[in-house]
């Protein structure tokens, strides 16, 4: 049976149709689910010159980490490429979901691993949000969720950071008290800013009960703060999400993490039946199971990262232009004032340096990654020069 058949069985038809999908909104569906479609990679033009990489150029605008996998994890992967004749040779799934379930206290049956972020991101809004049940999120935010739930055409309602630059939790439902889905990225991507964890509790007991809040913890590794995960061994309405492609630097291995009540996880599922964790790639199983117990380690290349940022933010205020206070993740907003964000990466790039984009709601800053220790070296002497200039 394909895809587009089985979402056109009664069971599942009857559901998609209640939600206010349409018949033909069945292909773009399938198309999303399929992978033949890349929603989260449809950036605006200045997105794309961001995204691509410069050969020999100081990569600091993907928020990548400044170097490879923690030795431990990079070690299990390449030992366990001598196996790969092997699909799984020997219980790398249960071992990676007993690692996660010993680090965060959840059970093995609430863990399930992706290759990335993109396809669970696609699925919850598949599953939850439709045209008669919005997606709120904050603006701005990492935006892969608004443009899949635009382009399947569900409401998307984008709401201002508060105060403190984390999301408005109270706004966000107010906007739509009656989405079905409500994102929140914490750190947030791209402002570095946390949400705090009371806000989350707040929104993910006020929200709609059948409504289904989605935390996107990317970059919590980086912030050592309490953190959403312990909310799903609970709740059947939350869904935390992780990467392994930000500290744990495994951005091109592909593997990511749902933590979520088996049943969400089902319903995420069950348009295709698609086992997606049996599709992951072994080393990348390897080397994640082997790094995330690392405390030690993860501390010392947070602690690394910290001080490497706020040495570069306070050379950057020190010549008279503003930084996105309250950053507790690996990259930081900067107000450029006179120049446009195009301008300035240009600029950059003229000093072999390659920074971040803009985001809509932030029209006159650039977000900046941060790199290693000489990455943001020659990023301060580029500043210099440019302002000099």
């Amino acid at each position: 049976m394909t895809l587009l058949e089985k979402l056109k069985t009664p069971e599942i038809a009857e559901d998609l149709h209640d939600r206010g999908y349409s018949r033909r909104d069945l292909g773009r569906i399938a198309a999303l689910l399929g992978g033949t479609v890349a929603i989260g990679r449809a950036a605006p033009a200045l997105a794309q010159q961001s995204a691509r990489a410069v050969v020999g150029a100081v990569r600091i605008g993907s928020n990548e980490c400044w170097t490879g996998p923690l030795p431990a994890g990079a070690a299990a992967a390449m030992k366990i490429v001598t196996e790969g004749n092997r699909y799984e040779p020997n219980n790398e799934h249960e071992k990676l979901f007993a690692a996660v379930s010993a680090v965060e206290g959840l059970p093995a049956t609430h863990i399930r691993a992706w290759p990335g972020s993109s396809d669970p991101l696609n699925r919850v809004a598949v599953t939850f949000a439709s045209p008669s049940r919005g997606i709120v999120t904050a603006d701005p935010t990492y935006e892969q969720i608004w443009r899949t739930g635009a382009w399947l055409g569900a409401k998307v309602t984008k709401v201002p950071l508060g105060p403190n630059y984390q999301h408005d939790v109270k706004a966000m439902l107010a906007a739509d008290p009656n989405a079905g889905l409500y994102y929140v990225c914490s750190p947030n991507n791209p402002t570095g800013t946390l949400t705090p964890i009371e806000d989350i509790v707040w929104l993910a007991e006020n929200k709609p009960k059948d409504a289904v809040l989605v935390v996107d913890e990317a970059y919590i590794h980086f912030a050592g703060t309490a953190n959403a995960a312990k909310l799903v061994a609970s709740r059947s309405d939350v869904l935390v999400m992780r990467t392994f492609s930000k500290l744990f630097g495994m951005a091109g291995m592909r593997l990511g993490l749902t933590f979520a009540a088996p049943t969400l996880h089902e319903k995420m599922m069950r348009y295709d039946g698609f086992q997606v964790s049996n599709m992951l790639p072994m080393t990348a199983v390897a080397c994640g199971t082997a790094s995330l117990p690392l405390a030690a380690e993860i501390k010392a290349r947070r602690d690394e990262m910290v001080a490497v940022r706020e040495k570069t933010i306070a050379h950057i205020e020190s010549r008279g232009l503003k930084v996105l206070p309250g950053s507790h993740a690996n990259m930081f907003m900067v107000d450029w004032k006179a120049k446009t964000p195009k301008q300035m990466m240009d600029a950059f790039l003229a000093q072999n340096v390659q920074i971040g984009r803009a985001w809509s709601a932030y029209p006159t800053m650039s977000r900046v990654t941060v790199g290693s220790a000489d990455d943001m070296a020659k990023f301060r002497i580029a500043l210099d020069k440019i302002l000099m200039a």
